[in-house]
């Protein structure tokens, strides 16, 4: 993040900016992403929209943002000495209530990634990636203890398997992912996959 948007992002304080994103989480839910406005955010939060575009810079940024939010914890943050271990915290701070709104959320916003490149390039700025790159410190780890062999064919995948279940449930199962169900995949895909 560069020194003026983080001086102009400074500004608010993290109650009310926590209260702004659950305000664009909510009328997401309610209107979705092509019919979310910064005036319908800006009415919703009593806050102008010359003030939104200052803090976030645009709609895009904005979504990603409150998106990113509802993180309890970031994966690089995770690190207990063991790959099983942080795997065990990574479900124990996810909440089933939220991952229930991300998945339907995540499913609304499908199609507006692929109509917006804006949207997409926050996404994958503010949220994908650092997620992505925590993921991979913690499997580096993993292998630098030992715990892992270096030349494991599916070292690489682990993103798309624990991506693909998220997607793939919901679809098969009509119901979002939640932690037994997390517990479940990595123990019985995941970790087998890499030799854990």
């Amino acid at each position: 993040m560069t020194e003026e948007v983080s001086s102009r992002r400074s500004r608010i304080t993290p109650e009310r900016e926590a209260e702004l994103h659950g305000a664009v989480l909510d009328l997401l839910r309610e209107v979705g992403y092509e019919a979310l406005t910064m005036d319908a955010v800006a009415a919703r939060t009593r806050s102008s929209k010359a003030t939104l575009y200052r803090q976030w810079g645009s709609k895009p940024e904005l979504v990603a943002r409150a998106l990113r939010c509802t993180k309890p914890v970031s994966l690089r943050e995770i690190d207990t000495g063991s790959l099983r271990g942080d795997f065990a915290v990574m479900v124990e701070h996810s909440d089933d209530d939220q991952m229930a709104k991300d998945t339907a959320l995540m499913r609304g916003l499908t199609h507006a990634v692929h109509e917006s490149p804006e949207l997409h390039k926050a996404l994958r700025e503010l949220l994908v990636d650092p997620e992505i790159n925590g993921l991979q410190a913690m499997l580096r780890r993993s292998v630098d203890r030992g715990e892992i062999a270096p030349d494991c064919p599916a070292l690489d995948f682990v993103p798309h398997m624990l991506i693909g279940a998220f997607i793939a449930l919901p679809l098969i199962e009509d119901r979002p992912a939640d932690r037994g169900f997390l517990t479940a995949f990595i123990d019985a895909v995941v970790f087998p996959a890499l030799g854990v």
